[in-house]
């Protein structure tokens, strides 16, 4: 090989390596599905293809608004075992499965407004977002304006030796519609093991349903970054909001 051309092969590779990643989590990505008419339940799911074994999962949560708790029967969860599977299968699969409950309260009529979306690949924190309630130009109300804090909580016995130190959050309002507040809508006080070994959070979208004659109902989607087998791994949790104007 003449030298310039074993130049530029040594520079390929050098760039290869260096803009290479130094890990490759899982960051679930995440679709609003709805509401029911009145804004009872919520449901979204988050998807994605799993580090380490490369399966993809989907699970469909639906969320009983009011009583912040899961609806009974769910979450549905659905992984396939098969690195060659696609992702628009496995989603598929959790559809399938979760239909009844989802056509039982009509959440596919229903698919309220995204308020809001930061995904981590604009940068930053995720620690604060704001909204309006409304889709509407010229605007229609004031802004929201949300805020995030990570808790420093004692980790669950699963993740001994896997992380120095583990998080839950607080989350809050310090704008609605305009006017200041400090009204917390969450504030943890254990880590659920459901949550894995959380290290930080975001707040990652905002989905709201205006029932017809009933009270708005706001759902803050938060970003569970947690510990992962190649990188930090990416889950969501929804925090209600239902007495709203």
């Amino acid at each position: 090989m003449a030298a310039p051309a074993r130049r530029i092969a040594w520079i390929a590779g050098w760039l290869a390596l260096t803009v290479a990643p130094a890990s490759a989590g899982d960051i679930a990505s995440l679709q609003t599905i709805g509401f029911s008419a009145d804004g009872a339940i919520f449901a979204f799911e988050e998807y994605g293809v799993q580090d380490g074994s490369g399966f993809p999962y989907s699970n469909i949560y639906m969320i009983d608004t009011k009583a912040d708790r899961f609806l009974e029967g769910t979450p549905v969860r659905s992984r396939i075992d098969d690195e060659r599977a696609s992702l628009g299968s496995v989603r598929a699969q959790s559809a399938k499965a979760a239909s009844a409950v989802l056509n039982r309260y009509g959440v596919s009529d229903n698919p309220g407004l995204l308020a809001a979306y930061n995904p981590v690949t604009e940068g930053g924190d995720g620690k604060t977002l704001a909204y309006r309630a409304h889709a509407a130009l010229p605007p229609v109300g004031e802004p929201y304006r949300l805020a995030l804090e990570n808790v420093p909580l004692p980790a669950p016995e699963n993740c001994a030796g896997l992380v120095g130190d583990t998080k839950g959050f607080r989350l809050s309002y310090t704008r609605e519609d305009g006017k200041p507040s400090s009204r917390t809508l969450h504030l943890d006080e254990r880590l659920p093991e459901s949550r894995g070994c959380p290290t930080d959070y975001r707040i990652g979208a905002v989905a709201i349903h205006h029932p017809f004659g009933g009270a708005s109902v706001h759902v803050v989607m938060v970003q569970v970054v947690r510990y992962g087998f190649e990188g930090s791994d990416g889950r969501w949790i929804a925090v209600p909001v239902t007495d709203m104007p």
